[in-house]
């Protein structure tokens, strides 16, 4: 019992990330089509045509994981924690660095205070798939 809890204090720091989010308002927009993004093909699109139509939506956006057009990165879903709040992201498109997210998602993470904090660092991990309802 010992051994597992300080091994979980040593390996869950490291499956943790702290990265830049920002926000895009391009993701807020409902009728917006996934063919305008690195992950325009493969399973994500093959069962989704537009940002609204995204389990979670509006909680999507980029991510530096996503390395450009066809990423095997696409589709994979994401914790983000800011202070006390935790949300899950899909990623859909690349980032430059860290994520870039609907602000509809950056207000949910940040409170309502996306806009005027503009952007922030918070700590990442990749989770199952399921986090995203996929």
């Amino acid at each position: 019992m010992k051994f597992t809890s300080i091994l979980s204090l040593i390996v869950l720091p490291i499956l943790s990330l702290a990265d830049t989010v920002s926000f895009d308002q391009t993701y807020d927009n409902q009728a917006g089509s996934l063919l305008t993004v690195a992950c325009s093909e493969g399973s994500v699109v093959d069962n989704f045509a537009t940002f609204g139509s995204l389990p979670g939506f509006p909680n999507i956006g980029g991510a530096a994981a996503i390395a450009g057009f066809g990423s095997p990165n696409c589709g994979t879903c994401w914790n983000l924690t800011f202070e006390s709040t935790t949300i899950s992201v899909l990623a859909i498109d690349h980032a430059a660095a860290g994520f870039n997210i609907a602000l509809g998602a950056m207000n949910t993470l940040t409170k309502n205070r996306a806009e005027f904090l503009g952007r922030i660092d918070a700590t990442s991990v990749q989770v199952d798939p399921s986090f995203c309802g996929l």
